[in-house]
């Protein structure tokens, strides 16, 4: 029995969920794509909870591949997953990074108690990877590391239909959800 996979078109920041992945960058402190957006429906919550990660145990950032949570401030969940997605590069095999920070956000998500897990599709705006192949590495690890006995959902929340489409293709591929 695998975790059910359910993909959504629309905007991460107004999913109800336990969590929601913010694709972050690794000052913590917002940015532009999904993590601005996060941090502006959010509110100041999240920015001073980053803030003070940034102060104690991320003085130089939060590492690519890595996770860490925060509350979820005005958001309709009870934390955010923050975790850095890796920039694409055609001469350096990266994959591992991505497949990491789905791991590690869902490794976050089962400490803090969450069943239901919201992702955004990691490092396919600004970063620039593909969105076929990150949506090969998204699904393949949340199907590898999500434990149906920890999680109810995983939810892939694409902000256009050009995504939605490709991730559902992956999804197909791999049988349904």
């Amino acid at each position: 029995m695998t975790v059910p996979i359910v993909l959504v078109q629309g905007d991460i920041t107004r999913q109800r969920a336990d969590a929601l992945v913010n694709a972050a960058n690794s000052s913590l402190l917002g940015g532009g794509g999904v993590d601005g957006a996060i941090h502006r429906a959010g509110g100041p919550e999240i920015l001073d909870a980053c803030r003070r990660l940034r102060a104690s145990h991320y003085g130089k950032g939060l590492p690519t591949g890595h996770a860490v949570a925060t509350g979820a401030g005005r958001l309709d969940a009870r934390h955010v997953i923050h975790t850095v997605g890796p920039v694409w590069s055609a001469t350096e095999d990266r994959s591992e990074l991505l497949a990491s920070c789905h791991r590690e956000s869902l490794r976050v998500a089962a400490e803090l108690g969450a069943r239901t897990v919201a992702f955004p599709a990691i490092s396919t705006g600004v970063y620039r990877w593909p969105v076929a192949d990150a949506a090969r590495i998204a699904i393949g690890t949340v199907r590898e590391e999500a434990d149906p006995a920890l999680f109810d959902e995983v939810r892939f929340v694409l902000f256009d239909r050009a995504a939605h489409d490709v991730f559902s293709a992956e999804l197909a591929a791999r049988g349904a959800g």
